[in-house]
């Protein structure tokens, strides 16, 4: 039986282009019910912070490592402060376009983080995540 639920997706980047790319791709899986971007993470954890809404799945969220203001992990950290009956309407996909060993080895000790992708985000490892949700 094939999976047809769609997915409300969060991109934060500090860049306009790669969140423009990130929800055209998103959008072309026809697996999205809605994309909302954030160029800052703190607006995004605000976003997060009021989020009431009852969806029946977790919202994805792709973050991007290098932000100025809160990069990512600084992101993650605050996250993973919040109360549990948000945290867990979330999955966090650590994005960046460097493969450092340093940062690659920080994603696994947050618990939050669900997996790290390379940027941009291609419509093959976002089908790649789409079928492990």
């Amino acid at each position: 039986m094939v999976d047809t639920k769609k997915q409300h997706f969060i991109v934060i980047d500090d860049s306009k282009l790669d969140c423009f790319i990130a929800e055209k791709v998103i959008r072309n899986t026809g697996k999205c019910e809605s994309v909302q971007s954030f160029l800052q993470a703190k607006e995004a954890l605000e976003y997060i912070k009021k989020d009431i809404a009852e969806k029946p799945y977790p919202n994805i969220v792709l973050v991007d490592i290098q932000m100025p203001v809160m990069n990512g992990f600084q992101f993650v950290e605050e996250f993973e402060k919040l109360p549990a009956e948000i945290t867990n309407k979330y999955r966090l996909y650590v994005i960046s376009s460097s493969i450092n060993d340093v940062d690659l080895s920080k994603v696994h000790t947050y618990r939050s983080i669900t997996e790290f992708l390379n940027k941009p985000i291609t419509s093959n490892n976002l089908s790649l995540l789409l079928a492990k949700v």
